[in-house]
């Protein structure tokens, strides 16, 4: 790893008060997998890990003269129009409104020139196939791979807007609202236009059948319910996708079955051909279902780490689990175990209590889960386009962070971290993984001191670094609020969004 800059070495008159503090806990020792047809997967002691003086500096307090030390670090002055710019007009509503604006002006159009029935039908399979695909897990890795694969020494500009790729999901609702608007004309037409027969009649009902399917899934997609009721939203958000795929196949054929031939019907119409594409998209992730092997590593009654050995990841990739393959499913950053963990686990996910799922998995220490589809990239792999970053996080994010240790051509960086007793918390093998990314992280022990604000440190460290961005991993409001608080001081910040 490339060394910190003579510049981020932390001085005396800093505006954190600073205490070193010798490890005092030793790490958990693993859990080893109970007896089963294969051999666990062995995990080292804690004897086995870097000999080297284990050291963390914490920052416990900021001092009266601490207020001041955010202006002095300022970069600029605040943006014009910043509020509306990284608010209202953030990237996300930004490629959603594109969307949604100019579809409804396609189908205004289409309506004044009282073109077919079918182009309504057309243009609404088109969006949701849009929409689908930008979930789908092969698209999303191709788009990362294709949009990081920016050198370095492109200008800055240009990689500070490629590595927005992570507000895909602009696209996605977009197009996904954009496809109900387009059904709702088509619903209308047909409804107008319909003949009774056993046929039509029937082509009716299931047109009404996947309206309010689409209607369903946008409504508990909204932000704020999705939040409040995540189980909910993603159980209906999936088995109503499904529903609607069904009920579209039926309705095409119950379509073309009107006509005098169905083939001559179905071949030229692009419906049909974009049903298929996201019929294949949809079905692929289930056809790599596995219920894989775990060993869970306990790190404190607030933390587990979670080895496997079913495949690889790369830097930035991330995995889907489920204690049951129709249940709700649970995204989780994975970073290398090949640093401490050579007996035969491949990779790890650090999990934190944070919900029903992780306290369940903190308790009951699961040895099998269920996995679907491919590692995906995710937010963390965009940084990869920047020579040196600020990684803020807090909790346990730093456990997205480790991702960059998998990495050797990973940007240098200066790690800023606020938790509670990490040591306690998660164990002395985590920070010295965290060294691997930082040898002098920066971080902020709330059981000492209390919560703190890390912006003035972020500003410090940015400007003496000199660092091209700021990575922010924490949960959604700290999230929100220092990469908004950075832009508005022209630092480039960045970090997940509920849709990313």
């Amino acid at each position: 790893m490339a060394s910190p800059s003579p510049k981020s070495n932390r001085s005396s008159t800093d505006a954190a008060h600073s205490v070193t503090s010798s490890s005092d806990t030793t790490a958990p020792s693993a859990i080893s997998m109970p007896s089963s047809d294969s051999p666990p997967l062995p995990l080292p002691p804690s004897s086995n890990l870097s000999s080297e003086k284990k050291q963390i500096t914490y920052v416990t307090t900021l001092t009266p003269t601490a207020a001041d030390l955010e202006a002095q670090t300022t970069p600029e002055p605040f943006k014009r129009f910043g509020l509306l710019r990284y608010t209202l007009l953030n990237v996300y509503r930004r490629l959603f409104t594109l969307c949604v604006l100019g579809n409804a002006i396609a189908l205004a159009i289409i309506l004044s020139r009282g073109s077919p029935v079918l182009d309504l039908v057309n243009a609404s399979a088109i969006n949701l196939a849009v929409c689908g695909l930008c979930r789908q897990p092969l698209i999303i890795n191709i788009l990362y791979l294709s949009l990081v694969s920016i050198p370095r020494s492109a200008p800055l500009r240009l990689r500070r807007v490629a590595c927005k790729i992570f507000h895909l999901g602009g696209v996605h609702s977009g197009t996904g609202v954009a496809s109900f608007l387009w059904y709702i004309a088509f619903t209308a037409v047909y409804t107008a236009q319909h003949t009774p027969s056993p046929t039509s009649t029937a082509a009716l009902v299931l047109i009404y059948l996947v309206l309010a399917c689409l209607a369903l899934i946008i409504l508990v997609a909204y932000p704020s319910f999705r939040s409040a009721h995540h189980d909910i939203f993603e159980l209906t958000h999936r088995f109503t996708n499904w529903a609607v795929l069904l009920l579209f196949w039926g309705l095409l054929f119950l379509l073309a079955t009107q006509s005098s031939s169905i083939s001559s019907f179905l071949l030229p119409l692009p419906a049909f051909w974009v049903t298929t594409l996201l019929t294949l998209a949809t079905v692929h992730p289930w056809l790599l279902l596995r219920r894989v092997r775990v060993v869970p590593e306990p790190l404190s009654p607030h933390a587990v780490r979670l080895h496997f050995a079913h495949t690889s990841v790369k830097f930035g990739q991330g995995i889907a689990l489920a204690t049951h393959p129709l249940a709700d499913w649970h995204s989780f950053a994975s970073f290398t175990d090949r640093f401490d963990s050579p007996g035969g686990s491949r990779f790890s996910c650090l999990v934190s209590r944070a919900g029903d799922w992780t306290r369940r998995a903190i308790a009951e220490q699961p040895t099998h889960l269920w996995k679907r589809g491919v590692p995906i990239y995710g937010f963390g792999y965009v940084m990869r386009m920047f020579r040196r970053i600020i990684v803020v996080t807090t909790g346990s994010g730093i456990g997205p962070c480790l991702s960059f240790i998998g990495d050797e051509d990973r940007p240098a960086m200066r790690v800023v971290w606020q938790t509670r007793s990490p040591v306690k918390t998660y164990g002395e093998r985590t920070m010295e993984l965290v060294r691997r990314m930082d040898a002098q992280p920066v971080i902020f022990d709330t059981s000492e001191g209390g919560r703190a604000d890390m912006l003035p440190e972020i500003l410090r460290l940015y400007k003496e670094f000199e660092a091209e961005a700021v990575c922010v991993i924490s949960n959604p409001a700290t999230t929100r609020d220092i990469v908004y608080r950075c832009e508005l001081r022209g630092v480039p910040a960045y970090g997940p969004i509920f849709d990313s």
